[in-house]
């Protein structure tokens, strides 16, 4: 079964960007880090300049023995549904048990410049959904097909991943929308937020590269909207968003800090929750971070 799959994640996972820069044996020296820490799963996102989405998860899958590999979410106007329904039977097939489709509408700014009309994204996502179950395959389909996950923020499209999918992989949430991602979810359906996190005690230091790393997403509608349902105020939105919206956002600190930020979206609700080391530089490769933090999250 797909959900399997998913319950062998465990509860703590790694997401990262900064493999999009890397050179491919710095890719694979990466993942023999993260599987040697002892995490079960590796998050990848896709966006408009990133690596190719199937292609980049074959990569490290192949450099891994038992690390599962997840997208964290390849966009659907970078596919058409039978390219991404045969794309994931392909690497279920080849990898059994450790690879997790997340697919989502992306974002308007993005899809624009992809040279698509971005409207409609709920009724979008749900046409490509009915696609990619009619996809045709003339190959055999693998033993254990790869779960599918829905990017998803609001409570329709949040509907629609309890319903058509395994599940949801959030993005840019604190743990007040976990909360309510369950709570519109139901209990059995899979809940995965993403959480950035900095190790930095310093306050100043810590929420400047916080700072950075929002800076790519407070403006984008569709976070923008999910912040205010839930009670942020356009003001904490403004000027690279209030030190409080920071902090929720962005757990910093010590590590137990940031072990009590990961427990927070577990208790509202999370299955598992997939951490963002961030840096002073998005290019460099948080394997240190995650060293220390590992035996917090994996003990």
């Amino acid at each position: 079964m797909t959900t399997d799959i998913l319950a062998s994640l465990g509860p703590v996972g790694v997401w990262t960007i900064a493999l999009d820069r890397q050179r491919a044996p710095a890719e694979r020296g990466f993942v023999a880090d993260v599987e040697a820490l002892g995490f079960r799963a590796l998050w990848i996102p896709e966006g408009l300049g990133s690596k190719e989405a199937f292609s980049h998860a074959a990569l490290l899958l192949a450099s891994s023995t038992r690390l599962t590999v997840a997208t964290g979410i390849a966009s659907i106007w970078a596919r058409d549904a039978v390219a991404m329904a045969n794309g994931a039977r392909t690497l279920a097939d080849a990898y059994p048990e450790r690879f997790v489709l997340g697919i989502g509408v992306s974002h308007e700014s993005t899809v624009n410049r992809r040279g698509e009309v971005y409207r409609k994204p709920l009724a979008r996502m749900g046409g490509y959904l009915d696609a990619m179950a009619e996809a045709p395959h003339a190959g055999p389909d693998p033993e254990r097909p790869a779960p599918l996950l829905l990017a998803a923020l609001g409570p329709k499209m949040l509907e629609l991943a309890a319903e058509r999918a395994a599940g949801a992989h959030t993005y840019f949430v604190p743990p007040d929308h976990t909360e309510v991602a369950r709570a519109v979810m139901g209990e059995g359906p899979f809940l995965s937020p993403e959480q950035a996190v900095v190790l930095e005690t310093d306050p100043d230091r810590a929420r400047r590269v916080a700072r950075k790393y929002m800076s790519g997403y407070i403006g984008l509608p569709n976070y923008a909207k999910n912040l205010l349902r839930l009670g942020w105020s356009e003001d904490d939105l403004s000027g690279g968003g209030t030190d409080k919206l920071v902090d929720a956002l962005v757990a910093w600190g010590d590590v137990e800090a940031i072990a009590a930020r990961i427990q927070s979206h577990l208790d509202a609700g999370a299955d598992h929750v997939s951490v963002q080391a961030l840096g002073e530089r998005s290019a460099d490769l948080p394997t240190e971070q995650l060293r220390a933090m590992a035996p917090a999250f994996l003990g």
